[in-house]
Formats: C-alpha cells, sequence, structure tokens
C-alpha cells in the first residue's frame, strides 16, 4: 500500500488481490532447508499454481471504497477476512494484485494492545497518539474529550498495569476513535467495556462512518453491518460470493450456514419469493410478509407447507416462529399460491432477518427454503427496554 497523496481523495482499493500461505511445518534444518529450495528452483509454477503445502487464502478480492462508503465484510470463521484485515492494516502484502490506501488510515482493533504497562494512562494517550500519528499538539487538544469519553479520568495519572481490562479496553478505544483519520478500519471492537460503554462506543463509530470517510468493517455482528453498511460482501474460502447491498449479503450469508440444515429436495413445495411491505417501520408497527409458492405434489401430514421466522441480527437467535397450519390455514391443494401475513413488530430496535420455509416435522428440517430478507426497526419515543407493549397513558382530574 501507499500512503497519502497530497490533494487525493481518501480511498482503499482492492484490485484483484490474491494471497498465499504455507500449511505445514517450516524447515528448521539445513538439511531439510536445501532441497526445498531446490524442490522450488526446478519446479516451475506459474503465479496461480500452488507448490505442495500452499494455499490460497484470498482469491481474487477486488472492491473500492471512497467517501462516503461504507463497506461491510462478513463470512464464517477461516473466509479470509482476518487476512483481508492484514492486509488493509499493512500487516501483509498481497501475492498477486495490487491494493492502495489514500490518506491516513485509523484503526480500531486490538485497540489497548499497545499500551506499556509501566506508562501512566495520561502517558500511554500520547504515546498512542504520536504511535497512531497525531501530533503532539493534537493529542493535547483532544486530550479531555479522550479521557472524558473514556471514563477513567479517576485514574489517568495510574500505570495503566494497574487498570482493570474493562479500563484498558475504554481508553484504548477512546484514543482510537478520536484519531480523525481520512480512512477508518473496524474489526469487532464493539464488545469493549460494559453494556452502557458499547453504546456509547457503537455511537461514536456510527459518526465517524457517516462523517463521510471511507469505512470498512469486519465484523459478525450483522446487526452493526445492517445498520451502519451502504455496501457488503460475503467472502467464502477466500472467495467473494455475494456483493450488494448490506441487507442482500446478510440475507445470503443467513442462507449460506441454513443451506446445511435442507434436507435433499423432496420436489414438493417451492418457495419462489418472499417480500416484505417496508424494509424499516417503527418499533409496535404493523408490516405484512408476502410470500409467492407452490404446492406440487399432494403434501404428507408431516409436511408443514409454510413457516415463518423472525431472526434477531444481534444475537443470531429465532426469535418467532409461525406457520400456515398454526394459523389454521389449510394449504396442502396443489398448485401456486400466495400467502400474507401480517405480524406486529413488538420489537426493541434493531435488525430482523425473515426467514420462510417448508419443513418436516417429524425429520424437524427444510425440504425448502425461500430467500431471507431484512427488516430494520427503528426506535420510537414511547419507550425503551427489550419489549414492545404499546403503552397508552390517560389521566383522569
Amino acid at each position: 500500500m501507499t500512503g497519502a497523496m497530497c490533494g487525493a481523495e481518501p480511498r482503499l482499493l482492492f484490485d484483484r488481490v490474491w494471497k498465499k500461505f504455507h500449511r505445514g511445518s517450516l524447515h528448521d534444518s539445513l538439511r531439510d532447508f536445501i532441497p526445498a529450495v531446490a524442490r522450488r528452483l526446478v519446479t516451475r509454477t506459474s503465479d496461480r499454481e500452488l507448490s505442495s503445502g500452499d494455499f490460497w487464502a484470498i482469491r481474487d478480492l477486488s472492491f473500492e471504497v471512497r467517501s462516503g462508503q461504507t463497506l461491510g465484510i462478513i463470512g464464517s470463521n477461516g473466509s479470509g477476512k482476518s487476512t483481508t484485515l492484514k492486509m488493509l492494516t499493512r500487516i501483509l502484502s498481497p501475492s498477486r494484485g495490487y491494493c492502495e490506501a489514500t490518506g491516513r488510515v485509523g484503526t480500531l482493533i486490538e485497540v489497548s494492545a499497545g499500551f506499556h504497562g509501566d506508562l501512566t494512562g495520561r502517558e500511554n494517550v500520547f504515546l498512542q497518539g504520536a504511535i497512531m500519528g497525531m501530533a503532539r499538539v493534537d493529542i493535547a487538544r483532544k486530550f479531555d474529550e479522550i479521557v472524558e469519553f473514556s471514563g477513567v479520568s479517576d485514574s489517568i495519572d495510574t500505570p495503566v498495569k494497574r487498570y482493570s481490562s474493562g479500563m484498558n479496553a475504554r481508553l484504548g478505544f477512546s484514543i482510537a476513535a478520536h484519531l480523525e483519520p481520512d480512512i477508518l478500519i473496524i474489526d469487532e471492537v464493539l464488545s469493549v467495556g460494559d453494556m452502557s460503554f458499547q453504546e456509547r462506543a457503537f455511537g461514536r463509530i456510527r459518526d465517524l462512518a457517516r462523517s463521510g470517510i471511507p469505512v470498512i468493517m469486519v465484523s459478525h455482528q450483522l446487526d452493526r453491518v445492517a445498520e451502519l453498511c451502504s455496501d457488503a460482501i460475503l467472502l467464502n474460502k477466500g472467495e467473494v460470493t455475494k456483493r450488494g447491498t448490506a441487507a442482500e449479503v446478510i440475507a445470503a450469508y443467513v442462507q449460506q450456514n441454513e443451506a446445511a440444515r435442507l434436507v435433499a429436495n423432496t420436489g414438493l413445495v417451492l418457495l419462489d419469493s418472499v417480500r416484505l411491505s417496508t424494509d424499516a417501520i417503527a418499533s409496535g408497527a404493523h408490516f405484512t410478509v408476502r410470500v409467492e409458492g407452490q404446492v406440487l405434489q399432494p403434501l404428507c401430514p408431516d409436511i408443514e407447507p409454510l413457516v415463518v421466522r423472525v431472526r434477531s441480527l444481534r444475537t443470531g437467535a429465532i426469535i418467532f416462529v409461525t406457520s400456515s397450519r398454526r394459523l389454521s390455514v389449510d394449504m396442502t391443494r396443489t398448485g401456486p399460491f400466495v400467502a400474507k401475513l401480517e405480524l406486529q413488530a413488538n420489537l426493541p430496535p434493531g435488525s430482523y432477518m425473515v426467514e420462510v420455509a417448508s419443513v418436516d416435522t417429524a425429520a424437524s428440517k427444510d425440504v425448502a427454503s425461500g430467500t431471507p430478507v431484512m427488516i430494520r426497526v427503528n426506535e420510537t419515543a414511547t419507550f425503551s427496554g427489550s419489549v414492545q407493549l404499546n403503552p397508552t397513558l390517560s389521566l383522569s382530574p
């Protein structure tokens, strides 16, 4: 990667990037090393071919993030997210392809990893700020704001080795979050401190992301990706398997993870499309799920033709399930159908996935599924908490 380019618009660029690693033991003796080198010299391989023990961690990855864009990168463990992150932060270089960062890069990664335990919190603020490229006068200007945000003002002149892990994390995050970078890279830092600080930390990240700078967020927290990111990519074994809006990519990720639950296609039910009446509503408001499909053959009693699930993207847990049978709707007749289900979002603010499936109840497995869709529940002024009870208030004289 190159450093900042004078006058250039801040951006991050990955252009057909490949990254190769070697699997297996390293040569720890001259006797093993010399034959290995000789084999590499004799055996000619192209750039894309792999020597014995090599594997591609990243394959032909391309993306560009410019001012005003926030890109989410999601995927299962081992999909290549960490390798991509290390190339973004210049820890690793590509084996092939080109990557560039134009502008000063700020990272919210391992936020307290660089603290010196024998230095005070105050001294570590200036040390970390200097490492991040801030001038001393800028650190001094931001110092009070950093300390106030971290909540460790009473201990700021105490060596950080006496801090709790939460205090270390809060101070580290606060320093990193007040860097004022040209480009921001975020990796799973939204679990620092207690719940109150986590919300303030996310609010700070949201402000940075909405300030117009290019942002990349690598995370398993799908609800945070849904709220922050305008676009996203889904990685699987180092390759992009889906690219699009955050909602589209999260839906593909959920469907990918649920695919293992599907048994062989029974040819009984086809779920063609799933639509929501809106993709964002106020907590407590009503919305409609519309499902188009077809019953292909007469169904046995064990087959539930239409099941609707609502999944929290914050926890990954299914929080609501209903079905045609539970609602006393007969869907056993063969042929096409259009089903409409009205629901009330008695839910706290956040992002949720609506999933539809046909289920073999005897085997407890899905036999067909539709593409899941995402809905955003927005906060209202009428309540706070984890349950929407639709409050009303009246006064008597």
